[in-house]
């Protein structure tokens, strides 16, 4: 058992971990703030762990380098690698006309934070429904269930379309005519994991809209 003095400091991990299991939508983030007390009881156990014990804990330790080296620098980097092509937007004399559109799973890549200047931008939203309306639907899956259709009605003026498009690969097909139609080509393939899943591509594609069909 750890001294009475961390007492308060388990008491607040247990809490934390008890009321934010009792939400519906979970997320690693949602503890954060509670990782440092941990520390404490890691910290704690380690000084008095037996010899053998500690060889043991040294083993787990290098057991799970690779694995967090790999899922740290590699699996899913490709939507923090977008952003520095988004960035380089910013030091381009294109930079008042352009307008980058990601069409990805919402909150999939950071938005201004990396990306610093006014450069026009958007992402497909998926708010929570605060009006218990049963049949909502946000715009991430409305966007989805239909992405040609969707683009087809959300861009029904040329002078609306963005003139970058950002989306996973697995979309690629389903909208192909819309990129051929509207004169989209593919600029840059950014490298994402190697597990797609879904919605969440391999690789993320960049298209622009080529210059000479540009309105903007």
């Amino acid at each position: 058992m750890a001294p009475k003095r961390y007492r308060i400091f388990l008491g607040a991990v247990i809490w934390t971990l008890l009321v934010y299991s009792t939400l519906s939508h979970k997320e690693f983030r949602f503890i954060y703030p509670v990782l440092p007390f941990c520390m404490f009881f890691c910290g704690y156990s380690l000084k008095h762990l037996k010899a053998w014990k500690k060889s043991a804990a040294s083993f787990l330790l290098l057991s799970n380098l690779i694995p967090a080296l790999y899922t740290g620098l590699i699996h899913q980097r490709g939507s923090l690698d977008v952003m520095n092509h988004i960035q380089q937007l910013c030091n381009s004399s294109y930079q008042s006309q352009a307008f980058v559109f990601i069409m990805m799973p919402c909150h999939s890549t950071p938005f201004y934070s990396h990306v610093h200047c006014p450069l026009k931008m958007r992402f497909l939203q998926c708010p929570p429904d605060l009006t218990g309306n049963e049949s909502y639907v946000d715009e991430a899956d409305l966007f989805y269930s239909n992405p040609l259709g969707w683009l087809n009605k959300e861009f029904y003026n040329d002078t609306l379309l963005p003139s970058h498009l950002i989306f996973f690969n697995v979309l690629e097909q389903e909208i192909s005519s819309f990129l051929a139609l509207k004169g989209y080509k593919k600029t840059a393939t950014v490298f994402h994991t190697h597990v797609p899943q879904g919605r969440v591509g391999s690789h993320i594609y960049i298209y622009k809209k080529k210059p000479e069909m540009n309105r903007i």
